[in-house]
């Protein structure tokens, strides 16, 4: 499978059991992000040719192999134009490793065939994400999903 490197960090796919493990990590804590990580496996499971843009990403540093984070691209649909979703953990927030990884995950997925763009969704209130998307050349496409404002990065071609 693919990795996705960058100057600190590294990303690389969740494997089912490792989506599992999650999925009963957050079970009790955090029912959304439960929710959140069912979907993807049940995306890995019935669309096995698109893996890689349903399984959670698993965002470590390169040099001690420490978890820092994860993505998602939330499926590929067919317009071209996955969305992807993100966190960091909180002990490694502020130190760009969000604007690193997504960065180097969204070159990765404009340098699949047939993407067009990648679209991301932010809460209204989360300035953190916003100056990601910001950091990174995403832009308001003025309409607004479950979560809050959207926005896209397109290919630079």
């Amino acid at each position: 499978m693919d990795r996705i490197e960058s100057g600190r960090l590294y990303m690389a796919p969740m494997t089912p059991d490792e989506l599992s493990a999650l999925i009963e990590q957050c079970r009790e804590n955090d029912p959304e992000l439960c929710q959140a990580y069912t979907e993807m496996l049940c995306g890995c499971i019935s669309e096995p040719e698109q893996y890689l843009w349903h399984t959670a990403w698993c965002i470590r540093r390169r040099e001690s192999g420490e978890m820092v984070g994860d993505f998602c691209f939330k499926g590929l649909p067919e317009n071209g134009c996955p969305e992807i979703g993100y966190g960091i953990i909180g002990a490694h927030q502020g130190k760009g490793y969000a604007t690193e990884a997504i960065g180097a995950a969204c070159r990765w997925a404009l340098s699949q065939p047939g993407i067009k763009a990648v679209e991301a969704e932010t809460a209204p209130d989360n300035t953190a994400s916003q100056k990601v998307l910001s950091k990174l050349g995403f832009v308001p496409t003025g309409s607004a999903g479950e979560e809050g404002p959207r926005y896209i990065l397109y290919s630079p071609d």
